[in-house]
């Protein structure tokens, strides 16, 4: 998925957990397989070309492919997986892949859960810390987020890692009043990260809309340097 991944489990290593260690990688390299733009046969890459697309991929691009209409209409179609006629659903699959993948070490029997893909985080359990880096200051936290238990992902957007990146779909561009970087906290990392991506292309809008969504939590960085927050992270 062009990013790096990394997992700590607090538990006692049994069998089973390995066993789930190595469904929840490979589980992470068939996504990347089905989902990547940038193999060029992978599922995005097909339907790109309009080919057909491998039987036993269905049905992970139909569920994809529901989230990601569903997701264009919460948003008032800030989050699309369609744009100017390509097909990218990469502002969901991460997040969900993550998702699942945490989901099998949980249900191996890993109480206490940190996958971190890129940046964007699901944790079980707890207590947990994660800081959230300044999109202005290479090397330092603008923020940390401290999670006791249960479940909570973490997701964030914005031009400071790969440059810009994320496109309002109703424009084409840039959000002409951009963040320097938006992060979303809630229970699902698969919402988290739609939230982040639609979010960040509303600019200014963004604080407004987030602050409304009940159980979410936002933090914000501006170009100039301050900050803001919704909800209760």
């Amino acid at each position: 998925m062009g990013t790096v991944f990394s997992c700590t489990v607090r538990a006692e290593p049994t069998p089973g957990l390995r066993r789930a260690f190595d469904a929840a990688e490979g589980l992470l390299h068939h996504v990347d397989e089905v989902f990547s733009p940038f193999r060029p046969d992978s599922a995005v890459s097909r339907v790109r070309r309009g080919w057909t697309v491998p039987e036993g991929w269905q049905p992970e691009l139909s569920e994809v492919l529901a989230l990601c209409a569903d997701a264009h209409r919460r948003t008032g179609g800030r989050f699309a997986a369609w744009h100017s006629g390509v097909f990218d659903p990469s502002g969901l699959v991460k997040g969900w892949a993550v998702e699942r993948a945490a989901r099998l070490l949980r249900a191996a029997g890993a109480e206490h859960v940190c996958l971190n893909g890129g940046g964007d985080v699901q944790l079980y359990g707890g207590p947990w810390r994660v800081g959230i880096a300044h999109p202005l200051r290479p090397g330092s936290c603008a923020a940390v987020v401290e999670s006791p238990g249960g479940p909570l992902a973490i997701a964030t957007s914005g031009p400071g890692e790969r440059g810009c990146h994320i496109v309002d779909p109703n424009t084409g561009s840039p959000p002409t009043d951009g963040l320097a970087s938006l992060t979303v906290t809630g229970p699902s990392l698969t919402e988290a990260d739609v939230l982040a991506t639609a979010a960040y292309c509303m600019g200014a809008e963004a604080r407004e809309w987030l602050g409304a969504l009940p159980g979410v939590a936002a933090f914000a960085v501006m170009p100039d340097g301050r900050t803001w927050t919704t909800g209760k992270g």
